[in-house]
């Protein structure tokens, strides 16, 4: 068994992550993309997110014969010196940090080729650099929407009752995100600044700018849809999108996994956000052996 931190090549400094492998050469190797904000290399991060969901996958991928490779994004943790701000990014700068992850594990592991996983964010992340990326073998996209950001944050803002008061607010500043408008901070209600935030509008303005449906609708490599059913952030709904935008992408919808990839047994929002923050609490049944099963079977057709 191969454990080691392993470096790539970032914008000002590099960015960094851990390779798990059950052999130094010649087996299948997933990059694992994170999802949005601060989160680790390990599916954790502030505000009590202690998952440790990305750890738990690429421990398991290791008991069935697959390396991977988990990562700090640009500016954060251990790539804290790959650029200065970690708020000052795109969506195409961390399609381009993928691109040298791939270049990297390749080079490291001798691999013709590297399976991208894209968890929630991370998914429009894969999509993105699958575009153009030779090197991709194809992608294994983890609750990830299937509609267009715009869509997504609307549902989500209209869905909570609390939201009433500064819900004109919101839709004014994502109609002028989406024209590709920064919005001064005076012009947003207190409420919706961690969201809104002038520091994080450029890269919300990229992310409102891409549809992911319609990126899948072309791609020809091998892809697999896992959606957990207890999902309380993205829908089966949006699988569906990316399954029929792309009828060849192979579906697994999960019962009893929440958007974290936790085993939820029961349909109570108190016992899925706690999952969230325990790190001990499994991954839901069958989520590793979908994901490594894909990722064998298509190796296995490469060859």
């Amino acid at each position: 068994m191969v454990r080691a931190d392993i470096d790539a090549p970032g914008p000002a400094g590099p960015l960094r992550g851990t390779l798990l492998s059950p052999a130094a050469h010649d087996v299948p190797v997933v990059l694992i993309v994170p999802g949005s904000g601060p989160t680790d290399r390990n599916g954790n991060g502030p505000n009590g997110l202690r998952a440790s969901t990305y750890r738990l996958l690429a421990d398991g991928l290791l008991n069935r014969g697959i390396a991977s490779v988990r990562i700090d994004k640009r500016g954060m943790y251990g790539s804290a010196s790959a650029i200065p701000d970690a708020d000052d990014v795109t969506l195409d700068d961390y399609a381009a940090d993928v691109h040298s992850w791939v270049a990297t594990i390749r080079k490291r592991t001798g691999a013709s080729c590297v399976w991208v996983l894209g968890h929630s964010e991370g998914g429009l992340v894969a999509l993105v650099a699958a575009q153009h990326a030779a090197n991709i073998c194809g992608l294994i996209l983890v609750s990830t929407a299937g509609r267009p950001l715009g869509q997504v944050l609307r549902e989500q803002l209209q869905s909570n009752p609390a939201n009433a008061s500064i819900l004109d607010n919101a839709m004014s500043v994502l109609e002028a995100l989406k024209a590709g408008q920064t919005v001064d901070a005076t012009k947003i209600e207190p409420a919706l600044m961690p969201l809104f935030r002038p520091q994080v509008q450029r890269f919300l303005m990229s992310e409102l700018a891409v549809d992911p449906a319609s990126l899948l609708a072309g791609y020809t490599k091998p892809v697999l849809i896992v959606q957990g059913l207890l999902d309380l952030q993205v829908a089966p709904q949006d699988a569906q999108l990316l399954k029929h935008a792309n009828p060849h992408a192979e579906l697994v919808l999960v019962a009893g996994a929440n958007h974290v990839l936790k085993a939820v047994r029961t349909r109570d929002r108190k016992d899925n956000l706690a999952a969230y923050s325990d790190p001990d609490r499994p991954l839901a049944d069958h989520v590793v052996e979908v994901i490594s099963t894909f990722v064998q079977n298509s190796a296995a057709g490469r060859r």
